[in-house]
C-alpha cells in the first residue's frame, strides 16, 4: 500500500488552522505543515485554493480541501480511528449545529469587539450572549464530545485562548467563571490536555501579533 501524502496549508497564528491541526493530532495523522505568507500568498496557496485563496487548506494524496468544518469532518471520514464526531445521527447534527452557530453568531461578534473603536463594549456583549447560548450545548459534560474531545470541541476551542487576547487587548471580557461557569469549567480543561496544548502558539507571540494587527484594523497608532 502506498503511502499517504498529508499537507497542511497554514499560518501560525491562525484560529482556523489551530482546528484542524488538532484533529490531524487527535487522529495521529502524521502530516508535512507549510507555513503559508499571507501578504504575499504562495502559487501553492493559490493552486489549491483559487476560490478563496485563504489558509487552511488540506491536501490529501494530491487533492485538496479548504474551509476548516469541512476539513475536519473529512479527517474523521478519512482516518477511522479516534472518531471526532458522535455515532448517533442526531448527536452529529447536533454537533454541526452548534459548530455553525458559532462560527456564524459568535466569531463574528468576538472579530468585532477586538477590532471595533469605540464599539467594543456592544460587541462584546453580544458575543457573551452568544457564547452563553452555546454553553447550553454542554449539560454538564466534560467536554462537548461526551467524555472525550469531539469535533465541537475541535471546532470552539480556540475561543479559550483569542478570547483571553481580546480581553488584554480590547479590554473586554468574553468569557467569565460567573456567568459561563460550564463554558470556564471545560474550557480550563480542554486546553490544557497535552495533545491540544501542544499545538498552541506562544501566547507572547500571539498577544504581540495580535497588538500589531489591531493597530492595523483600528487606525490606531498607539
Amino acid at each position: 500500500m502506498a503511502e499517504e501524502s498529508v499537507k497542511l496549508l497554514g499560518y501560525w497564528a491562525s484560529p482556523f488552522a489551530l482546528r484542524v491541526k488538532w484533529a490531524l493530532k487527535l487522529k495521529g495523522v502524521h502530516y508535512e505543515y507549510v507555513e503559508e505568507n499571507l501578504p504575499n500568498k504562495s502559487p501553492l496557496l493559490l493552486r489549491y485554493n483559487p476560490v478563496y485563496k485563504k489558509i487552511p487548506v488540506l491536501v490529501h494524496n494530491g487533492k485538496p480541501l479548504a474551509e476548516s468544518l469541512l476539513i475536519i469532518e473529512y479527517i474523521d471520514e478519512a482516518w477511522k480511528q479516534n472518531p471526532l464526531l458522535p455515532e448517533d445521527p442526531y448527536e452529529r447534527a447536533n454537533a454541526r449545529f452548534w459548530a455553525k452557530f458559532f462560527d456564524e453568531k459568535c466569531v463574528p461578534e468576538v472579530m468585532g469587539a477586538f477590532a471595533s473603536k469605540g464599539e467594543e463594549q456592544e460587541k462584546a456583549a453580544k458575543a457573551r450572549e452568544n457564547l452563553k447560548m452555546l454553553e447550553r450545548a454542554l449539560e454538564g459534560k466534560p467536554f462537548f464530545g461526551g467524555d472525550k474531545i469531539g469535533f465541537l470541541d475541535i471546532a470552539v476551542g480556540w475561543i479559550g485562548i483569542w478570547g483571553r487576547i481580546v480581553e488584554e487587548i480590547a479590554g473586554v471580557s468574553l468569557i467569565d467563571a460567573e456567568t459561563m461557569p460550564l463554558l470556564t469549567a471545560w474550557l480550563n480543561n480542554f486546553l490544557e490536555v497535552p495533545v491540544i496544548k501542544a499545538c498552541i502558539p506562544s501566547w507572547h507571540e500571539l498577544l504581540e501579533h495580535n497588538k500589531g494587527f489591531r493597530k492595523i484594523l483600528t487606525g490606531s497608532s498607539t
